[in-house]
């Protein structure tokens, strides 16, 4: 590409040092390449001038060609305003600003011809426009222009300081009129002429400046592609050198402490899913190469009993394990689970939070480093720097969604050679999304619940039928059943309206009094202690109902326990209330989600709602979720919201395209793995450019 592409954006005419600081720290646009790859959101069709008679509340925008009457200011203090009464033949628009009234009323005139652009609303009984788009009939924007009128994103700042999306529009066309700025095709023609895509200098220009519907769909098609492509050719190139690379610790043996677990101590027959996965994660500590796997299951499914044979796996090899956890809960359930299921086997377990005592530490830290410790359980603590191994073989990380990207990495790093890596998470992953953040992992999935499971039932209710929620509830308890109900809150603040626990606890005090009733209240700024003492009452089913807040998303596992009560649920996002109804629905009785709401829901939280009422499929609601939220940063540290670095794609609705991509870079790498063939150094040289300061923190997992 051109070295003007590489240019700062304060030498673009019309922009600056000031625009380009704002520029920058508002939309990420540094350089000339930025802003030719900050791409349109909508179009407007700028080809049809409405008469005033055919203004419509229904119309987005239009288009109205006529004359200023004249200028009223109205109002006073915050409430004042500027006026405009607009006029063609058949009637008359009023025109209204709440700010920049002197910029108006120097800018334009009455009596002169304008064509005025924005959306009428009704006001008072009268079509008004607020803050209409002006230009003089006849003098049309200079430069180039096209029939469907790009609209970008700005921010409020932006549009306050006049880079708004008429700004960039201009600022665009100033950039594609320069004659220094040149587009090198980014992909070989192996690539583009089988696939009939536009070449990427009428791609990037039509995407900025359509005449057509068709022209803006073959630039997006072209652009999300490329964009796809390159994700996955640097994914896949990964996983191939890793495969080729990357030597793990050799676990040949099948011993005594597996076998002896699976004659006497294992619980229950395994599911066929479980048994499969165990086959595959066998395979992987046998063949000599580092497993780096992720292991999908719904809650419930049993991944831990899979993780505890990979531990034990390891032990019969003469490793050690650590199991990594989000929360103390969480990791402290497991120590319990896991203890109770190697009662007998010589493999010893320990377990390091941070509320571990000093000098119960200190022994810790001494049988990791003699080795006299098999498996280690624990939370953020495994990952402090005078926690030292003998010899770690095996890492396993559950719920890694709740990890940072680089706490992991601290983990690798506690061995001398990489051990072999197992990923867990009880919130499925679309298929478009695995191929994508987890392109280079080996993929398992546990995809059957254990038998005799019956489905949650999940309803809603709002706030005005609470007393039917409580009736409800009660009748449950008298059925020797138990209770959570979630609060996204601990006390109540300021900016939200949300019910908090605190409030929520003395209702729920007053509708089931004591002696009757036990309450047992857990949340995250409780003592570990005080923690551990309300979540045993509630385990040995001495309270009938647990308050709580989100420390209890995973964590808990009270098979008595039928009902879980969301409260607020239009705070949480699907994959936490999918992982809070995952407490119940443990034992065979049918078990209850209720999903407290208030009156009036957001679209997108009415949807959330819906979906959960629809259905209990883990992957059905990832989906969904993927759709709503967005994914999180591809290779980067950030792993929730729209925070991977695509400019155009939309892993949400771009699977097919994604499918496309991924199958042409396979191709690619089957013929020539190391991209040496002279028709392939494009992507060689593009690859560089897009990820070659990056690290990839995909090699972790």
């Amino acid at each position: 590409m051109s070295e003007l592409l590489d240019s700062e954006i304060k030498f673009l005419p019309g922009v600056g040092p000031k625009r380009a600081e704002l520029l920058g720290a508002e939309a990420d646009i540094h350089t000339f390449r930025d802003l030719i790859y900050y791409f349109p959101y909508r179009y407007i069709d700028k080809t049809r001038i409405y008469k005033v008679r055919e203004l419509d509340t229904d119309m987005q925008y239009v288009q109205v060609k006529g004359k200023i009457l004249r200028f009223t200011a109205e109002g006073v203090g915050k409430g004042r305003r500027l006026t405009a009464d607009f006029c063609d033949e058949t009637g008359i628009v009023k025109l209204v600003w709440f700010k920049g009234h002197k910029w108006v009323l120097n800018s334009y005139k009455p009596g002169k011809e304008y064509i005025i652009f924005g959306k009428p609303t009704i006001f008072s009984g009268a079509f008004n426009i607020v803050h209409p788009e002006i230009e003089e009939a006849g003098k049309r924007e200079t430069g180039v222009s096209s029939a469907l009128e790009a609209q970008y994103n700005t921010s409020e700042k932006m549009k306050s300081h006049f880079l708004h999306s008429k700004a960039i529009r201009k600022l665009m066309s100033k950039a594609f009129s320069m004659p220094g700025l040149r587009f090198t095709e980014t992909l070989p023609s192996s690539v583009t002429e089988p696939m009939k895509l536009m070449s990427l200098s009428d791609a990037l220009f039509r995407i900025h400046f359509p005449d057509t519907n068709n022209d803006i769909d073959n630039a997006r098609f072209r652009l999300k592609f490329e964009e796809l492509f390159y994700i996955q050719l640097n994914l896949l190139r990964y996983k191939n050198n890793r495969t080729k690379s990357t030597h793990g610790f050799l676990f040949p043996v099948v011993g005594e402490r597996l076998n002896s677990f699976y004659a006497n101590n294992l619980p229950f027959e395994l599911t066929g899913a479980q048994k499969r996965v165990v086959r595959e994660i066998r395979a992987d500590l046998g063949s000599g190469r580092q497993m780096n796997r992720l292991l999908q299951g719904d809650v419930g499914s049993g991944k831990t009993m899979v993780a505890l044979m990979s531990m034990l796996i390891a032990a019969d090899n003469g490793f050690q394990s650590c199991l990594m956890a989000p929360t103390e809960v969480l990791a402290i359930q497991h120590f319990n689970s896991i203890s109770k299921f190697v009662k007998g086997i010589d493999a010893k377990v320990a377990l390091l939070t941070g509320s571990t005592k000093k000098s119960e530490r200190t022994r810790l830290e001494q049988g990791l480093l003699d080795g006299s410790i098999d498996i280690l359980i624990g939370t953020h603590a495994l990952i402090e720097e005078n926690v030292q191994y003998k010899n770690l073989g095996l890492v396993i990380i559950d719920e890694q969604h709740r990890f940072g990207v680089a706490q992991r990495a601290k983990l690798w790093q506690k061995s001398d050679y990489p051990p072999h890596v197992l990923v867990m998470t009880a919130t499925p992953i679309p298929r478009t999304l695995a191929m994508t953040l987890y392109g280079d992992l080996d993929v398992s999935v546990i995809d059957e619940m254990p038998p005799g499971r019956k489905p949650v039932k999940t309803m809603t209710f709002t706030d005005a039928e609470r007393e039917k929620v409580f009736g409800f509830m009660r009748r449950q308890i008298e059925d020797g059943r138990q209770i959570y109900v979630v609060y996204p809150l601990i006390k109540e603040s300021e900016s939200l309206s949300y019910k908090d626990l605190e409030d929520g606890l003395e209702s729920i005090a007053r509708a089931f009094p004591p002696p009757q009733y036990c309450i047992s209240v857990v949340h995250g700024r409780m003592s570990p202690k005080d923690k551990e003492i309300s979540m045993n009452l509630f385990r040995r089913g001495q309270a009938h109902i647990m308050v709580a807040t989100t420390v209890i998303e995973v964590g808990v596992d009270v098979p008595n326990a039928s009902v879980m009560v969301i409260e607020s649920a239009e705070r949480f996002g699907l994959s936490q209330l999918h992982q809070l109804r995952g407490r119940v629905g443990r034992g065979a009785d049918q078990s209850y989600c209720i999903l407290m709401t208030s009156h009036k829901l957001s679209a997108d939280a009415a949807e959330r709602v819906n979906t959960m009422i629809a259905t209990t499929d883990g992957f059905e609601i990832a989906e969904a979720d993927l759709r709503m939220r967005g994914p999180g940063d591809l290779e980067g540290t950030q792993q929730s919201g729209m925070a991977f670095d695509l400019k155009i794609s939309d892993l949400g609705k771009d699977g097919q395209i994604l499918n496309l991509a991924r199958s042409r870079a396979t191709e690619i790498l089957s013929d020539d793995p190391e991209l040496s063939n002279p028709a392939n150094r494009i992507l060689k040289v593009n690859l560089k450019r897009l990820f070659g300061k990056k690290y990839s923190w995909s090699e972790i997992s």
